[in-house]
């Protein structure tokens, strides 16, 4: 597909599943530019970038340029607040009730925090002065599907350097009418941290609740693809 697209700005999908990450690796080292999609945790959204860090890498033992070579690791965000948000209302109690809808946020912004960390630092230092470019953070999802939070809850705490943010039409629209856009993701990060850990300790596994997550989306996109087989067959 990308061959016949013939295109520089061409990003081909590829599921952040583990077979998925495999198959990056083996795409970067190709030259092959990737949107790593359905990511809904932390430690899935740093396995797409080591997975990035290796296929470059490998690419550059190889003498190929590394100039072109461009990845996207977009993670999921009103998913995993919804997710999230029935288990802390099950739960009942006043402090799990208090972290409703700040579970995805919080994940973002400490999955900012190790991307400036691994794409900031030494260990792609290397490749940086080979001309690589480090692989986006993209927030997904970023549609408020609960009708009590703000509207712009997935996009003003997450604006920031280095970021995209695929925004619905509506949410768009709200950007445009009320927002104030300012660098806020490196904002409130010990905060972030202390909401990670309070649902923690109420029992909510956040890397499960992204395994969760991640089998559902594979299982929608493949129905998505199935019909759209059906559909041109």
């Amino acid at each position: 597909m990308s061959a016949a697209v013939g295109r520089r700005n061409l990003l081909i999908k590829v599921p952040g599943t583990p077979e998925g990450i495999e198959a990056f690796e083996i795409l970067t080292t190709r030259g092959i530019n990737v949107n790593v999609t359905l990511l809904f945790s932390i430690a899935q959204t740093e396995a797409a970038f080591a997975a990035y860090i290796r296929g470059l890498t490998a690419r550059m033992q190889a003498g190929a340029d590394l100039r072109r070579s461009k990845a996207v690791a977009s993670l999921f965000l009103s998913r995993v607040d919804t997710n999230v948000d029935k288990q802390l209302t099950a739960i009942g109690t006043q402090q799990a009730l208090s972290l409703r809808g700040k579970a995805a946020v919080a994940m973002a912004k400490l999955a900012y925090q190790s991307y400036l960390k691994t794409f900031h630092g030494d260990t792609f230092a290397t490749l940086a002065n080979q001309g690589a470019s480090p692989q986006y953070l993209l927030w997904a999802s970023s549609g408020v599907k609960n009708p009590d939070y703000h509207d712009l809850l997935y996009v003003s705490p997450l604006i920031g350097k280095e970021t995209i943010n695929t925004l619905p039409d509506k949410t768009l629209a709200a950007l445009r009418e009320h927002g104030q856009p300012a660098l806020r993701v490196e904002e409130g990060v010990a905060e972030a941290e202390t909401q990670l850990t309070g649902l923690a300790q109420l029992g909510i596994d956040m890397e499960m609740v992204g395994h969760s997550l991640q089998v559902d989306g594979v299982k929608l996109f493949e129905a998505a693809f199935q019909k759209l087989l059906q559909q041109t067959g």
